[in-house]
């Protein structure tokens, strides 16, 4: 017993250090944790700037189709297939 320092003895640096190692390990909010939940903040965040551009793309398009008739109808026609009724409409698809 004489070989262990006297720091070593000390209870409060016992207690500090098992109280260290459970918040630390062991406690729910333990440092992996903490990692994990910093990471897929980090991901949600480029989620959202994703997103929030594609919302601001989408309202440019929209605003596009509403001021220009010619715009809505070429729009109808690739995205929708449609069709005038005395039209015939041929869908060619490219082989990748």
């Amino acid at each position: 017993m004489d070989r262990i320092p006297k720091i070593f003895k000390n209870f409060y640096f016992i207690a500090g250090a098992v109280f260290l190692i459970w918040m630390l390990f062991i406690d729910g909010n333990d440092l992996i944790s903490q990692w994990k939940l910093a990471s897929r903040y980090s991901d949600l965040q480029k989620e959202k700037e994703y997103y929030q551009e594609m919302i601001k793309d989408v309202e440019q398009d929209r605003e596009g189709l509403l001021s220009d008739d010619e715009l809505l109808e070429k729009f109808a026609r690739e995205r929708y297939l449609m069709k005038k009724e005395s039209e015939d409409l041929f869908v060619i698809v490219e082989k990748e």
